[in-house]
């Protein structure tokens, strides 16, 4: 395979996630051609695949699309699949795996347009060569994906493999844990500068902690991982790879003063935290603190964020201790952070309420399948002056 030539690139993301998406391409230097509720499209080689995937926070899936052509059935689907020339891709003595999103009338089952797809695929391979390579779910060496839409299926290289939604660091997730994608968004939503204060009381498992210093320090996923689906795709040059890496060490930057503060009051969670940061390598950026938020240490320069992740309450009893504590994280930010922007993420805004302060803005985003909601506070140092 030639990983010089262009075709069409789509870089998936959880939804809500795709403006954050867009941003981050656009600062690699890319030209999106559109952005979907769900993703980036861009045009580009399997080379610039291995720099998006090394780079991107907000992305899950970068696929290189192969070939797009007409299927009424699965036998149109399997004429045309035999005929491609897979042997470029794949060894024979190789491994891959197929992913696949289909809506088509004639299949009621996703799993048997995967199994025609690994058949034309073997076929071809025992008919030029007597082997064929081996398939199965796992998602650590070549990854096929089959998108096929009514009477219109494209295949893709999916040049990511596992997910790239979830960066690598956190081995111990702890309780209901934010996804790394999810958390890196929603600080790019916010208006830090990466130098002043950022302050994370009721840290859990030190996700927005962690991914706040990985982003002041502008430590890239790639960092931390080191197995991608395209390392295992035929013609890939490790070289290639070696020189983004070595850009990515180059890029990491001091930021002298920093200060990032983590506080919990379980002190479980907060151990956890420290062995997920020391995984990132940003341990030593960070503050840890175990006690409840109110006696979270507010450095006095200001200009900094709080930012604050409390449980949504999906229990009847819970959400009742919920709004007392929602009430208390108001007074907090009212008047132990004056000078600060403060920023509240929930999935439930029946409890926002409770905070007692209005948001300058409401910044959209899901959690699984929660509507979720940024909220950001202007915590004004001093009486806000009306001119």
């Amino acid at each position: 395979m030639d990983f010089h030539l262009n075709s069409r690139i789509i870089i998936t993301c959880s939804n809500r996630l795709s403006p954050f998406l867009e941003k981050e391409v656009v600062e690699l230097g890319y030209k999106p051609v559109r952005t979907f509720k769900t993703g980036v499209e861009l045009s580009g080689s399997l080379n610039d695949c291995i720099t998006l995937n090394l780079n991107l926070r907000c992305a899950s899936q970068v696929l290189f699309s192969l070939k797009e052509f007409p299927a009424a059935n699965a036998e149109s689907l399997y004429k045309e699949l035999i005929e491609f020339p897979w042997e470029t891709i794949l060894n024979k003595d190789g491994y891959f795996s197929i992913t696949s999103n289909v809506n088509n009338p004639t299949i009621n089952n996703q799993l048997f347009a995967n199994v025609k797809m690994k058949d034309a695929i073997a076929d071809r391979f025992r008919n030029l060569t007597g082997e064929r390579p081996d398939s199965g779910p796992a998602l650590d060496r070549t990854v096929i994906h089959l998108y096929w839409q009514e009477s219109v299926a494209e295949i893709f290289l999916d040049t990511s493999g596992e997910t790239l939604s979830k960066h690598g660091y956190r081995k111990i997730p702890g309780k209901a844990p934010m996804l790394e994608s999810l958390a890196a968004a929603t600080l790019l939503a916010t208006r830090w500068d990466r130098i002043s204060p950022f302050v994370n009381p009721m840290c859990g498992s030190g996700t927005v902690a962690i991914e706040a210093a990985l982003l002041a320090t502008n430590r890239k996923p790639g960092l931390l991982r080191f197995n991608y689906a395209f390392m295992h795709i035929v013609g890939y040059d490790e070289k290639t790879y070696d020189a983004s890496f070595r850009k990515l060490e180059q890029q990491v930057r001091d930021v002298p003063g920093l200060r990032i503060i983590a506080t919990d009051i379980s002190e479980d969670a907060v151990n956890v935290s420290r062995i997920n940061a020391g995984i990132a390598g940003v341990e030593e950026l960070i503050e840890f603190g175990v006690g409840d938020f109110e006696e979270t240490m507010i450095p006095e320069e200001g200009n900094g964020v709080v930012y604050f992740n409390p449980e949504y309450g999906d229990r009847l009893g819970v959400e009742a201790e919920l709004e007392l504590t929602y009430g208390r994280i108001g007074d907090f930010m009212k008047k132990k952070c004056k000078g600060y922007t403060g920023y509240i993420f929930t999935g439930n805004l029946e409890l926002a309420k409770k905070i007692g302060l209005k948001p300058k803005r409401r910044i959209e985003f899901f959690t699984s399948k929660i509507d979720c909601r940024l909220l950001e506070y202007e915590l004004y140092a001093g009486t806000k002056r009306v001119l």
